[in-house]
């Protein structure tokens, strides 16, 4: 593991790093996270029952749409070729667990991506339920493996 900081130059100011001389490479990232929810939440859910709308179909696109502008969000990550993105939610007797593939042919990583689109699946499901639960708690969002060939 490196000790330098990346994304900062010799000054520590911010840096974009140039992956220029990398090579081009098929690169994928998992990422994870959860969030709680009240029973009563969760049988509203199951049951399609919440008035903005069919959470978890919601939460997926928008964890997509989301991952698709990780670089318009994040200031120093770079645009990727992204070729697929998936998000997929489960909800569970506790709450909802969600998880993402990214994959793209790139000189840098897209784990970010598959970081911005858990993140962003697990907010919606807190913006739609919020009228009905006050003790959600959105955790242990974390990059599951990421590979490169």
């Amino acid at each position: 593991m490196s000790k330098e900081l990346s994304h900062t130059d010799n000054q520590g100011k911010a840096n974009m790093v140039d992956v220029g001389h990398k090579p081009q490479q098929i690169r994928t990232a998992k990422a994870s996270g959860f969030i709680h929810l009240q029973p009563k939440t969760i049988e509203l859910i199951r049951d399609n029952q919440l008035k903005k709308g069919d959470v978890l179909t919601i939460a997926e696109i928008a964890g997509i749409q989301a991952g698709k502008r990780t670089s318009e969000l994040i200031p120093l990550c770079h645009p990727l070729l992204i070729t697929k993105l998936d998000v997929k939610t489960h909800l569970t007797d506790t709450g909802v667990n969600c998880e993402s593939f990214a994959k793209c042919i790139g000189q840098t990583g897209i784990e970010m991506e598959a970081l911005t689109a858990v993140s962003v699946a697990l907010l919606t499901i807190y913006d739609m339920c919020k009228a009905v639960d006050k003790e959600m708690v959105i955790e242990a969002v974390h990059l599951i493996e990421k590979t490169k060939k």
